[in-house]
């Protein structure tokens, strides 16, 4: 068993593109901005916001964060987020969810212009990840491709098991897997959800089997076939008075029973977590130095 380490991928490609910075600078051209807006003080969101401003500090992306009360309205958030996509210096915005309730999450991703639309949520940029058209493809999937990547793991031919069919993870994760795409693609890929019958059979047919349900623990022993390659989306927070911090963090699949059966799995903590921020980052400096056509 090999572990999928988030950490020396992310790494490599923050290096990469903190390689490719100072080139920018010395050829007149503007630095990476990103623009991220946290509303309320959620301590889950308070810690992904801080660790994407501090990646952008470590790698020579600038970052903005403006914060507000979560008694902001939703008339003055998109107003905000208006003034950012005018504003010619910052080249990527995103909004932290979850949103207060009264803020409507289809109305922010829609105000945010899809050539800022670094978290790749607006429809333009999703109807281009479908097509196969030049995009930003949201940060978790474009992510878990990176680390694919990273280890010279082919999906090509393979069976893909997706379990969990959301918006920003296992719909387009799908959709990218099975493309016509030699550097990522040609798989088979069965898409599962809640309602999905049989669903420890398939996943035990899984030659890639990739969790994103939400839920600790999900994925057991016996769902999962010998020297199955296992990505684990989840990031659950489960109480454990051992911890100072009181909770301990979980993925979508039994580590300790699972892993003995695979010759790839990533761990929770330190595996798609960090490749989510190296993958956004990576959209980042796309944005400010590639024009997308729309």
């Amino acid at each position: 068993m090999q572990l999928l380490e988030g950490m020396v991928a992310s790494s490599a490609i923050k290096e990469d593109i903190k390689n490719k910075i100072p080139a920018l600078a010395s050829n007149g051209k503007k630095i990476p901005h990103l623009a991220a807006i946290l509303v309320g003080n959620d301590p889950a969101s308070e810690t992904y916001v801080a660790s994407k401003v501090k990646n952008c500090k470590e790698i020579g992306i600038k970052s903005s964060l403006f914060r507000y009360d979560d008694s902001i309205s939703e008339e003055s958030l998109l107003e905000k987020i208006n003034d950012l996509n005018k504003n010619a210096d910052i080249d990527g915005i995103l909004v932290q969810v979850p949103l207060p309730k009264h803020i409507s999450e289809k109305k922010v991703i829609l105000q945010i212009s899809p050539e800022k639309d670094v978290d790749g949520f607006h429809p333009l940029n999703v109807g281009n990840m479908v097509l196969g058209f030049p995009t930003f493809i949201s940060a978790t999937p474009y992510g878990i491709l990176l680390l694919l990547q990273h280890y010279k793991i082919s999906t090509q031919g393979k069976h893909v098991v997706i379990i969990g069919r959301s918006n920003n993870v296992g719909t387009p994760l799908s959709i990218l897997l099975s493309r016509n795409n030699n550097e990522y693609g040609n798989a088979t890929v069965t898409l599962c959800h809640s309602r999905t019958k049989n669903l420890e059979f398939i996943c035990k047919q899984a030659d890639i089997l990739i969790a994103a349900i939400g839920k600790p623990k999900f994925v057991t022993a016996d769902m999962v076939k010998e020297n199955a390659i296992v990505i684990d989306v989840g990031i659950n927070r489960i109480k454990d008075e051992t911890k100072k911090s009181g909770f301990a963090l979980k993925g979508d699949v039994d580590f300790e029973n699972v892993a003995s059966k695979c010759s790839f799995i990533t761990p929770v903590p330190g595996g798609v977590g960090l490749m989510t921020i190296a993958a956004l980052l990576m959209n980042t400096y796309k944005a400010a130095t590639l024009k997308i056509d729309y």
